[in-house]
């Protein structure tokens, strides 16, 4: 398993942790053992539940607890996944939302289901590489996102979730059409004109969506009653709105590798301070905001900030808070893993051993 490195500090890298391991033997004999927990390996077992997915389960889970009770294995729990105690956490909300997480995970810590993660393809065309980012979730700590490109869209989709917003959930969208023109550093610092700035590209995007839907009725309305030459102009100016889109696009990623200060406005809440000054470009997005158990869930406009090839920031609007992300870089090499194919033929065998 694969944790994220101690919030705040997204630049470090992931931390390794080995959950099961499979001991294939001669005359086709193998067994599995569990290695949650602080008592050694114990029994355990494997199940293929679909194709990409399969399941553990741990034959004895008295090996998970510890003498000195849900207490002690709460403050374990919280060295290891947060590199501290919880007397070092003032704020409530923050010790509430931990708890809460130390809970949902206790109760699943005997059987867990994995499933295979795709990685997005990669084109020439994209702003940087997609792939897999560490990201910094305020009061949550930190969560894992994929980052994929589709077309004039970006989208940041979560691995890791949380009481709000749980794995699967799309938890930003950049809207690559839209870049941002940021004020000047010191007017940066102003919470407000940053505001005004991305509220009046939310506007500007509505007003565009609705004379697309007018012109798109109108078409249609010609077409049915016009003549062809008339529908193959309106195709025309289609073509070209889409041709100069496509160009202004082109000339803002050439123009990407330009550095401009950035800071953070006045009032907007960082988990990381050591964010960098410098940026590339910036984007108009959303992110996606919910209360506890996924109850409400809306997108709010924000700012997507990119700063080089393997870092990326998201302002949230509404929140008054920031993100960062940096990639994931590791290669998996201390699991020591054996390739996907050899990995499928080792749970069929298993599979057909249980049998």
């Amino acid at each position: 398993m694969y944790l994220p490195p101690h919030d705040p500090h997204v630049d470090d890298p992931m931390r390794f942790k080995p959950l099961f391991r499979i001991h294939l033997m001669e005359r086709k004999c193998a067994t599995v053992e569990c290695m949650y927990g602080h008592k050694g390996p114990h029994n355990g077992h494997i199940q293929i539940v679909k194709k990409d997915e399969f399941s553990t389960k741990c034959n004895q889970t008295d090996h998970h607890r510890m003498s000195g009770g849900r207490q002690e294995e709460f403050r374990t729990w919280l060295r290891e996944e947060w590199g501290r105690t919880l007397e070092d956490i003032f704020h409530e909300h923050m010790q509430e939302l931990i708890l809460m997480k130390f809970i949902y995970t206790s109760q699943y810590d005997n059987c867990l289901t994995y499933r295979r993660i795709y990685l997005p393809p990669s084109s020439p065309d994209d702003l940087i590489k997609p792939g897999l980012f560490k990201g910094t979730y305020g009061s949550h700590g930190l969560e894992i996102v994929m980052l994929s490109f589709h077309g004039k869209k970006a989208k940041g989709t979560k691995i890791t979730g949380d009481p709000n917003i749980p794995a699967g959930q799309q938890t930003v969208e950049i809207d690559l059409a839209h870049p941002l023109q940021l004020p000047d550093i010191e007017n940066l610092r102003d919470f407000s004109e940053l505001s005004r700035i991305v509220l009046e590209v939310q506007e500007q995007i509505r007003r565009e969506e609705e004379e697309k839907e007018h012109k798109q009725e109108e078409d249609d309305r010609s077409q049915q009653a016009a003549s062809q030459p008339a529908a193959k102009t309106g195709g025309g100016e289609g073509a070209e709105g889409e041709e100069t889109a496509a160009g202004a696009e082109g000339a803002t990623q050439d123009k990407a590798p330009a550095s401009h200060p950035f800071v953070l406005p006045m009032g907007v809440i960082s988990r990381n301070e050591d964010y960098p000054r410098t940026c590339r470009i910036c984007f108009y997005g959303t992110g996606l905001i919910a209360g506890h158990g996924f109850t409400s869930p809306e997108r709010t406009p924000g700012v997507f900030v990119l700063f080089d090839d393997d870092r990326f920031g998201f302002i949230w609007l509404e929140l008054k808070s920031f993100s960062l992300y940096c990639r994931i870089k590791v290669s998996f090499q201390n699991a020591e893993a054996p390739s996907r194919e050899a990995f499928d033929e080792m749970l069929k065998n298993i599979q057909s051993l249980a049998t």
